[in-house]
């Protein structure tokens, strides 16, 4: 099969890999999109010592099934595998279990492929109206749904259902779409790149402006840096709740002084759980994230190019889909 293979810092080779051999418990998919993510681009640029090169990359995936009683059926995938078993499972918290593994991190390979192999468990089918293009949105989708749902749990039941979402990348696109969706409609969504904040404003019917001075609130951090974090911590109101779902380093920031004295939750989020996946895809089919017109699609092949453009500010486009056989 081809594949789009990480070989080292800012180094991505298109070519022939071995075929996919589906275990036991797995199904073959035909990738036929795959997004590029956050995570994809820190390993990309050797940010990420849990993907060293060579890898396959990519988690954003979907499909259709090849083979078996399931032949022709079209899903997107839920790329976290869990044990199961575990506590964490058991309390439906997948995302913490102690044994997770997720595509695109040894030793499962990624999406950046023409195939893949996954548990039926890790599947969702996608209705025959929705274009495999946008269900593979569903994975980023559902780490900004799993970030809202802990942000507004959190919130005490007094304060205002306003959000200021740091970022404009498709986490903090999707912050802001799954907000809406769970009746938060005063979203203001903070990002300096000029053209990134016109596409939003423009093209996604977003809120969205260079910086504020405005308190809120709820903050989503889909960035992640110390700078951000640093953001976070100022802009959130007292009593407000920050929840922390971007990746960027592990530099200083939050404010720890001031959200002691004014108790500010923080939530530090990963990923999703199974029910958060689910939900966010029945979210997607029945339109309630929006028309999800915000990706711009490209050949596998070109897969080195997309990451180069991202690389250098020449997407305004909040997501790249690549596409494994065009």
């Amino acid at each position: 099969m081809k594949a789009l293979v990480y070989q080292g810092v800012e180094s991505l080779v298109y070519g022939d890999m071995p075929d996919v051999i589906p275990q036991d418990d797995e199904q073959l998919i035909k990738v036929e999109a795959v997004g590029i993510c956050g995570s994809d681009m820190h390993a990309y640029l050797g940010h990420d010592e849990r993907r060293p090169a060579p890898l396959i990359l990519g988690h954003e995936a979907a499909g259709t099934i090849r083979g078996g009683k399931n032949d022709g059926m079209r899903v997107t995938v839920n790329p976290l595998v869990t044990c199961q078993v575990c506590p964490a499972c058991k309390a439906g918290r997948e995302n913490l279990c102690s044994k997770r593994q997720i595509i695109s991190m040894m030793p499962r390979q990624g999406a950046f492929a023409q195939y893949i192999g996954m548990p039926m468990r890790n599947l969702v089918e996608v209705p025959a109206h929705v274009a495999l293009g946008k269900a593979a949105l569903a994975e980023p989708l559902a780490v900004s749904w799993h970030a809202v749902r802990l942000a507004l749990e959190a919130l005490h039941p007094s304060m205002e259902r306003r959000a200021l979402v740091i970022g404009g990348g498709a986490i903090g696109l999707a912050a802001a779409l799954a907000l809406r969706a769970m009746d938060v409609n005063d979203v203001v969504i903070v990002e300096p790149d000029e053209k990134r904040c016109a596409f939003l404003a423009n093209s996604c019917d977003q809120v969205a402006v260079h910086s504020t001075t405005k308190s809120f609130p709820i903050v989503i951090d889909a960035v992640g840096y110390g700078v951000t974090r640093a953001s976070a911590s100022a802009m959130v109101e007292p009593g407000g709740v920050i929840a922390h779902v971007g990746l960027g380093d592990d530099a200083h920031g939050l404010d720890v002084r001031r959200a002691t004295l004014q108790e500010i939750t923080f939530i530090g989020t990963y990923t999703y759980t199974a029910t958060d996946f689910r939900d966010t895809a029945t979210a997607l089919f029945e339109g309630r994230l929006g028309a999800l017109d915000w990706t711009q699609t490209r050949p596998l092949c070109d897969g080195a190019t997309a990451f180069s453009d991202l690389r250098s500010g020449r997407v305004a486009a909040p997501k790249i889909i690549l596409d494994p056989w065009a």
